[in-house]
């Protein structure tokens, strides 16, 4: 009886360790499957966040290229403005910086 004994201790031992064993197994099973599901709702969100950052970015280069076409239009428009202040100065003063450079060049100095 003693022999049985053992013998039937020794299959349950190797039944208890194959449970374990598959146990185990199940377990890594499921974590692996969890890892999987986190990367893929990892890899969505990352999606969806690149999209949503690239659709600002294109909104503003919209509205700042549409701004800029009316700031160089005003750009142009100013220069144009001040380019001919410039020149009415330069119209008035003409006569005296002739008569000064005449002077000039015409005074002998000893």
């Amino acid at each position: 009886m003693d022999a049985n004994r053992r013998q039937s201790g020794i299959q349950q031992l190797l039944a208890a360790e194959q449970e374990a064993q598959q146990i185990v197994n199940e377990a890594r099973a499921a974590k692996s499957a969890r890892l999987r599901q986190a990367k893929e709702e990892a890899e969505r969100e990352i999606a969806e966040y690149r999209a949503q950052v690239e659709a600002d970015f294109q909104r503003k280069v919209a509205e700042s290229s549409g701004d800029s076409g009316a700031n160089v239009k005003r750009l142009e428009e100013e220069t144009a403005i001040k380019i001919e202040q410039l020149n009415q100065q330069a119209a008035s003063i003409s006569p005296e910086v002739i008569q000064m450079l005449l002077r000039h060049v015409t005074t002998v100095k000893n």
